[in-house]
């Protein structure tokens, strides 16, 4: 049986670990060789690596700053020097800290949207190009549910995500007719090394608010980006999907 993703190259960012590791290891497993750009080391990735090694499928670590244009021309250079091309771009590489607004601080709020908003624009901008030369590519943004409904000490982080829902349907919008899919998953909490950053008080009261009662694992998001990244999504431009425990109905 062919796999839905045989012959294509992913680039993921955030890959390491957590929803972008789940998610790398998904898409290896249906055919996609993955070059994993983060800022954590071997070590920390060495269970994906071996996961996709498993499953077949080559891949590549490269250490890369995201919010750093430089690192991210570099992370490029590099995945088209020993892939050929790209397909598929996930950006998931995020970072998220917890302010009443009151005591943000300016630097803070300049490092999330760094990371989160800018490092969404910067691979976008540089593995945009060969894709629209191919007329043919799938970029996948990991926004969050807060960027829907905004979240409580958590500003600059909605902020942060609020903007990569915005990026992705305007360039969606930009590009869907020269044959470059653009689309966003937000998912909503997942239990991960991140979420371990969070307050006690905020995973109580963030899991009162939902449906299910249950925050979601990484695994459960990782077929969102499956689809997405494969031809049965042929249809789906500018969207949010939304893995999210009924935290936003839309």
């Amino acid at each position: 049986m062919t796999k839905r993703l045989e012959g294509k190259t992913a680039v993921v960012t955030g890959g390491a670990r957590g929803i972008g590791g789940h998610i790398a290891m998904a898409l290896a497993s249906e055919g996609a060789d993955i070059i994993i750009a983060d800022l954590l080391d071997a070590t920390v990735a060495e269970p994906v690596l071996a996961a996709i090694a498993g499953a077949g499928r080559r891949s590549l670590l490269v250490r890369t700053d995201v919010s750093d244009e430089e690192q991210v021309r570099h992370l490029v250079d590099l995945a088209h020097e020993e892939f050929g091309q790209v397909d598929i771009l996930v950006n998931d590489a995020g970072t998220v800290s917890q302010h009443s607004f009151i005591d943000l601080e300016v630097s803070e709020w300049d490092r999330v949207l760094a990371v989160n908003l800018r490092g969404v624009f910067l691979c976008c901008r540089f593995f945009l190009p060969q894709m629209l030369e191919r007329k043919s590519g799938k970029i996948i943004n990991v926004a969050s549910q807060l960027g829907q409904i905004g979240g409580i000490e958590m500003v600059h982080y909605s902020a942060s995500k609020a903007g990569v829902i915005g990026l992705t349907k305007a360039l969606a919008r930009e590009v869907s007719h020269l044959g470059v899919h653009v689309n966003a998953i937000a998912p909503g909490p997942i239990l991960t090394d991140m979420m371990a950053e969070e307050t006690e008080e905020w995973a109580a009261r963030k899991l009162s608010e939902l449906p299910m009662a249950r925050f979601g694992q990484p695994d459960e998001v990782a077929p969102t980006a499956v689809f997405l990244a494969s031809d049965d999504s042929s249809y789906y431009v500018g969207q949010t999907l939304c893995p999210n425990g009924g935290d936003v109905m839309l």
